[in-house]
């Protein structure tokens, strides 16, 4: 009797599974580096695509955050979670100059992203489009980035 309550208090005390978070574009960027620093940046700060969406939904495109939760699929608590963390990363990296580097985490896209390995290019093609060309420098070599990096 006494094993089967202390695996049913493991099964309650188990988080859910985290669902991943909608996003309309991946970063622009691989990483920010702090420049006219005397010397090397003192490390890294990992800004996942999920809190750079936060970033650009609430700041830039300026929405409330109950719109930009609406956008990303998540609850409100949930994209203000997501929206502190993001500022929190930001301003460590700024204070004690480190990189900013985009990291995939746990999102999806709205479309299918690809990305040139030529030029380096973002973009993303139509379903009519059966033929995979960068629209910048016309090379094949695209590759998908809708999983993880």
């Amino acid at each position: 009797m006494r094993v089967f309550s202390l695996s049913l208090q493991k099964i309650i005390s188990m988080p859910r599974r985290r669902q991943p978070r909608k996003i309309v574009a991946p970063p622009k960027f691989r990483e920010y580096r702090p420049y006219g620093h005397q010397g090397e940046s003192t490390g890294t700060v990992e800004l996942l695509y999920e809190e750079y969406e936060s970033i650009k939904l609430a700041d830039y495109d300026g929405l409330s955050h109950h719109q930009a939760c609406v956008l990303m699929g998540i609850s409100r608590p949930t994209f203000a979670r997501i929206y502190e963390s993001a500022r929190r990363k930001i301003a460590q990296a700024l204070v004690e100059t480190k990189k900013i580097k985009s990291v995939f985490g746990n999102v999806y896209f709205d479309r299918n992203w690809y990305k040139c390995t030529k030029c380096h290019n973002l973009f993303t093609l139509p379903d009519s489009i059966h033929e995979r060309l960068c629209p910048m420098c016309k090379s094949n070599k695209i590759e998908f980035i809708n999983s993880n990096q």
